[in-house]
């Protein structure tokens, strides 16, 4: 199973993308929490923790100890719930992308290509 931390929805990947995570099983999105720019690290920590808490009743409801998190958005809550996760065992990859960015007058133009999965160590 692949847990999906991200402001991605997994109904929302590119074909590739969604190719590449069936090497992990089912995908679940678990919505990466809204981290306030003012937070202090404490408060970060404190959230972390919750999610730590999620993933494992999400892991203990499916029944699968071979889960693997996607995780990617706000570095301070990646860093620490990266942490607690490796901690516990339990691996986690990035998505990486190929970017192209395109000027259209004022407009900047900025379209992903997801290439893949690579795992955080």
């Amino acid at each position: 199973m692949l847990i999906n931390i991200s402001n991605h929805p997994y109904a929302r990947w590119q074909t590739a993308q969604r190719e590449a995570a069936k090497a992990y099983g089912e995908v679940m999105d678990m919505p990466f929490p809204n981290i306030p720019p003012r937070a202090t690290a404490a408060q970060v920590e404190i959230m972390a923790v919750g999610a730590i808490n999620d993933i494992l009743s999400m892991m203990q409801q499916h029944d699968n100890p071979t889960t693997t998190i996607h995780l990617m958005g706000e570095m301070t809550f990646t860093y620490i719930l990266l942490n607690k996760l490796r901690a516990q065992g339990i691996p986690c990859v990035a998505s990486t992308t190929e970017r192209s960015i395109t000027m259209e007058g004022d407009l900047k133009k900025t379209i992903f290509k997801f290439i893949q999965f690579r795992p955080y160590f």
